[in-house]
């Protein structure tokens, strides 16, 4: 959601159809699947700020908008962390000493560090096959984790990562905006045809992410390896094969299956660490999801994969998978 436009929409100026029809969700409804999913989420926040106008004068009342933003605004911010390898250098010669980051947050910043009572698999794919890194190549100080890795030979790597379920509860207002703003549209879709948007939720997630790098020059196979975790992208053809100009595919995984329709997000970093343009699309019906490569720098692609759950523990079940590679 645009923050500006929210901010206005908490400050008073609910009535207005051109502030309203400025929030990504409700003047692009393919965003968020369908156009009045926003503006049912709106006529909620509408019906919070009226209770607070009529408790209070207009100065309080403003004071009480500003204070609610802060408390949306961090409550959607602390569940809202993706998790992606982001490397320092994609392109490294053998012999390397790297320490791979992952960065538990957003693309540009970790908020915390991965303790490795969380990890289910750390592994790193290279010429002579997959090989599984136990707790003394994981760093956990400070905020962010690294993974510490040598490459030794040739050719083109993978490192992977796949963390344990966790389980949250949120709000509804909180989960329908998560839902809008990290690309589970049909999920906010099928709340708002099942009449469950004002629907507290209760999520299991886990989250489960790549980065291929290149070592030296020589092209190998590593990149084909599917390491069988419960979300997964998997290139169909080598990334470090790819130009500017060129495109690559992904397959999205869940359970080992291709998802046909995923919806998926994604954006990076050009050399100079500013933002590539952000972009989704929707993999086509054999679970492929294809890219066109427009400018060099830092990649990423990722989805989350979401279901309704009836086995009385959790509502939904979320399965988030990154990949990110480099291009020059």
């Amino acid at each position: 959601m645009r923050k500006t436009a929210f901010a206005r929409l908490m400050l008073g100026a609910r009535t207005d159809p051109a502030i309203v029809a400025s929030i990504p969700c409700v003047r692009k409804p393919g965003l968020c699947g369908v156009a009045r999913v926003n503006r049912g989420y709106v006529a909620g926040v509408e019906r919070y700020l009226s209770a607070f106008q009529t408790l209070a004068p207009m100065r309080p009342y403003r004071t009480l908008s500003l204070s609610l933003i802060a408390v949306v605004t961090t409550a959607t911010a602390l569940h809202a962390h993706d998790l992606f390898f982001r490397l320092r250098a994609y392109f490294v010669a053998p012999g390397t000493a790297m320490r791979l980051p992952v960065l538990n947050g957003t693309f540009s910043k970790s908020e915390n560090s991965i303790s490795w009572d969380r990890v289910r698999d750390l592994s790193v794919v290279g010429p002579a096959g997959r090989a599984s890194i136990d707790s003394a190549a994981w760093d956990t100080r400070g905020d962010t984790s690294f993974l510490a890795y040598t490459p030794t030979v040739a050719g083109t790597h993978v490192a992977g990562l796949s963390t344990r379920p966790r389980e949250l509860d949120e709000k509804a207002a909180d989960f329908n905006k998560y839902l809008a703003d990290d690309g589970v549209p049909d999920i906010l879709a099928l709340r708002t045809r099942t009449g469950t948007l004002t629907s507290n939720a209760r999520e299991r997630y886990q989250k489960h992410v790549k980065a291929i790098f290149q070592v030296g020059d020589a092209r190998t196979d590593g990149w084909r390896t599917a390491l069988g975790y419960p979300a997964e992208l998997v290139p169909t053809s080598n990334p470090y094969d790819v130009k500017v100009g060129g495109s690559l595919a992904f397959r999205c995984l869940v359970d080992g299956t291709p998802v046909p329709n995923q919806y998926v997000m994604i954006g990076g970093r050009r050399p100079d660490d500013t933002r590539l343009p952000a972009r989704h699309a929707r993999c086509d019906k054999q679970g492929v999801v294809h890219v066109n490569i427009d400018a060099a720098g830092i990649w990423y692609v990722k989805f989350i994969h979401m279901t309704p759950v009836t086995d009385g523990a959790v509502t939904f079940e979320s399965k988030w998978a990154s990949l990110t590679f480099g291009v020059r």
